[in-house]
């Protein structure tokens, strides 16, 4: 007998979190019920698909094989499905969206109404957030991030223009302490460092007349929210390196300048994101087409 496609997608999702737990979580099921299911599976194909510590869990040879060719699968199934959503004549459910206040703005003001237009049925539930956060455990479908802060194991569509990156500090920090001239001038300086939902810290980028520096920062404050980063900035902390979204209403009132202007790193993209290893429900298709369409043409 063929394992059902409900057991494969908990193994899926097994595989890739590769934790009960957050797997679970993303299922909606208790951990123990999914690694009862994950034996049932194992025994029916009579092979060893995870590797299980009381620490962690992770595929075996069997089962990154099949993890694999599943991907694909679950895709293709994925596809067939919303084939049938003309049929029903329209597209209903929900979307959750985590995103950054001010991308958040841009949906509101650009998807939103098109969504309405489109498809009346289909309700979007958004979160203005800017802290990073695990999207899956967190109950969402769908986030907005930087290209640079997604997960791997995510899939990413991009949404407006790149942004720009700007080193800002307050006016009373730099009378104190001096305004770099250049990104080593850094290693004088407090920087206030931004903690990646990895655990890594961001690395700060430069560039100027083909020369690329990278500084590890190791301030004495450590964020993972770059709202809070401009805050600490504001409140003479030391140098935030943040995208421009972020720094513009305290540029605006003169809370903090920009320094290192002429060395900034290259704009960078930002990206819906929805996880790479389940099936796209329609309501969520439906929202990252409208994405597509208006992104060419978005300034954030």
């Amino acid at each position: 007998m063929r394992p059902s496609l409900n057991d494969l997608a908990a193994f899926v999702a097994v595989a890739t979190h590769r934790s009960f737990r957050r797997a679970a979580d993303e299922l909606g099921v208790a951990p123990s019920t999914l690694s009862h299911t994950m034996r049932g599976l194992e025994d029916q194909l009579g092979v060893r698909l995870l590797n299980r510590t009381t620490r962690s869990v992770s595929p075996t040879e069997a089962g990154v094989t099949l993890l694999s060719r599943l991907h694909g699968v679950l895709s293709s199934l994925d596809d067939a499905l919303d084939a049938t959503a003309a049929f029903r004549g329209s597209v209903a459910g929900r979307v959750r969206v985590n995103a950054p206040r001010v991308t958040a703005a841009a949906l509101v003001r650009d998807v939103l109404p098109i969504m309405a237009e489109r498809f009346p049925d289909v309700k979007v539930d958004l979160v203005a957030e800017g802290r990073l956060i695990d999207i899956v455990s967190g109950g969402f479908d769908a986030g907005v991030r930087l290209m640079g802060s997604i997960p791997k194991d995510m899939i990413a569509v991009p949404f407006g223009k790149p942004v720009d990156f700007v080193c800002v500090a307050s006016p009373d920090y730099l009378e104190r302490a001096g305004e770099p001239s250049s990104p080593d001038d850094l290693k004088y300086h407090r920087c206030i460092g931004h903690r990646l939902p990895s655990g890594k810290l961001y690395h700060w980028e430069f560039q100027r007349a083909g020369q690329e520096v990278t500084i590890e920062t190791d301030g004495a404050v450590v964020l993972d929210d770059e709202d809070l980063m401009v805050e600490a900035a504001v409140r003479g902390l030391g140098i935030a390196y943040v995208a421009n979204w972020a720094a513009q209403s305290a540029v605006a009132k003169g809370q903090v300048r920009t320094v290192l202007s002429s060395w900034m790193h290259e704009p960078e993209r930002v990206a819906v994101y929805y996880p790479g290893h389940r099936a796209v429900p329609p309501a969520l298709r439906a929202f990252l087409d409208v994405v597509k369409s208006v992104s060419p043409r978005l300034d954030l």
